[in-house]
């Protein structure tokens, strides 16, 4: 008997690119997760300097897969993700980092809220994203049972506290591109998570989070889960602060002028 529920109205867009054996094994793991759990779209999209088809081998046949030949040593996440929602044809979109997994309850209520109109944009968790720390993602890849890492939060460090705002977030695909997308003035890993819960709060967006956890597969941090960057940082913040000071209109101009460059 089929019990996945119905997220056919959903997309979830998970951009990869593979720096480890953990982020193979993370990314097979959240896309195992997700198709044997809801009736929905999953697109990985994976960006590398070349193709060596693993990743295409070991993925479920239900898991869209596209490859992009990319010899940037970092990845322009806010570019790339932008590409993938301006193709994303379904009425909600899930922007999913690779090693994130939350509740299946909790992405339910998100996508209902949605559905609901009771928001535009839904973090699929509330005040705690959890790394579960490798000993607890070895037990939990072995066990396959997300119970095993709600029982084990007190053993998991927090990250990014307070108020959270990173790892995933769905999204009414309209609102999303209306609101701008991703800034692509973000380059690589930073602080774009902040920008982008700014500028919604500034431009009166309904945003809501669902009660849980959200939980961080761990793995090794390589370039492009640090700031690579001091300039590229500096940047970044005053980036941030431009938002904060709500000059968000022309944020969204500009940023609609390089979008339909792509």
């Amino acid at each position: 008997m089929d019990n996945k529920t119905n997220l056919s109205d959903v997309t979830f867009l998970i951009l990869v690119r593979l720096d480890s054996i953990d982020r193979l094994e993370n990314i097979l793991e959240i896309t195992r997760f997700l198709s044997s759990n809801f009736k929905t779209n999953v697109w990985v999209a994976e960006y590398s300097s070349y193709n060596n088809g693993f990743l295409k081998t070991l993925l479920d046949k239900s898991i869209k897969y596209t490859f992009t030949e990319d010899h940037d040593p970092i990845l322009y996440r806010t570019k790339f993700l932008n590409q993938m929602t301006l193709t994303a044809e379904s009425s909600y979109v899930a922007i999913w980092d690779t090693d994130v997994i939350a509740p299946i309850d909790q992405i339910i209520m998100a996508v209902e809220l949605l559905r609901n109109d009771e928001a535009d944009f839904v973090y699929p968790y509330d005040n705690y994203f959890f790394d579960t720390s490798p000993i607890l993602r070895k037990l939990y890849l072995q066990e396959r049972k997300i119970e095993l890492l709600e029982q084990n939060t007190k053993k998991m460090k927090e990250m990014y506290s307070p108020n959270p705002v990173g790892g995933a977030f769905l999204a009414n695909l309209n609102a999303y591109k209306e609101a701008g997308l991703e800034n692509e003035e973000f380059y690589g890993w930073g602080l774009e998570d902040g920008e982008r819960c700014v500028r919604w709060k500034n431009m009166g967006y309904k945003i809501q989070r669902v009660t849980g956890p959200l939980f961080h597969l761990s793995h090794g941090r390589g370039v492009n889960s640090v700031f690579h960057n001091d300039d590229q940082h500096l940047l970044k913040k005053k980036e941030l602060k431009n938002v904060r000071r709500n000059t968000c209109i022309s944020f969204i101009q500009s940023n609609n002028e390089q979008i339909k460059t792509l």
